[in-house]
């Protein structure tokens, strides 16, 4: 992995994800302080991949790869996200929001903008509650 990768500021490989045809569905793992490099590549030896985004998000240290989503930090700071299953990975979140909200889902977390684009966490009829995301280059190209 290129040196500029370990830094702590954020990055993606694919910065852009209007171009997806299907969700990248992003199972959540949490993860203790300090753990997310030795966690890390576990994760890309498992899958034969390299993680190909990074960033933080407040106190939270994230990083994705493959078909996970790595979460460290404080329990304290991972207690609010503990109940979302899973994240989704979009091409562009409003359709779903829109269709999600039409077929009665539950907004737990309205539309926003984060730093990697935009989201929104919903609870689904069956109760499970998942984060849709799109992915959109920052100004910096990130």
């Amino acid at each position: 992995m290129p040196a500029e990768q370990h830094a702590p500021q954020m990055w993606r490989r694919r910065n852009d994800s209007s171009r997806l045809t299907t969700p990248r569905v992003l199972i959540r793992v949490f993860l203790d302080p300090g753990d997310l490099e030795s966690r890390l590549a576990f994760y890309e030896r498992l899958q034969g991949v390299e993680a190909d985004g990074r960033f933080t998000y407040g106190t939270l240290r994230l990083a994705m790869v493959g078909a996970f989503l790595l979460i460290e930090g404080a329990e304290e700071d991972l207690r609010p996200y503990r109940s979302t299953t899973g994240t989704l990975l979009v091409d562009d979140v409003r359709p779903y929001y829109e269709r999600l909200v039409a077929d009665g889902a539950e907004i737990v977390v309205p539309f926003q903008e984060v730093p990697t684009g935009a989201a929104f966490n919903v609870r689904h009829p069956d109760g499970t509650v998942v984060e849709y995301v799109h992915h959109r280059p920052t100004s910096d190209g990130d």
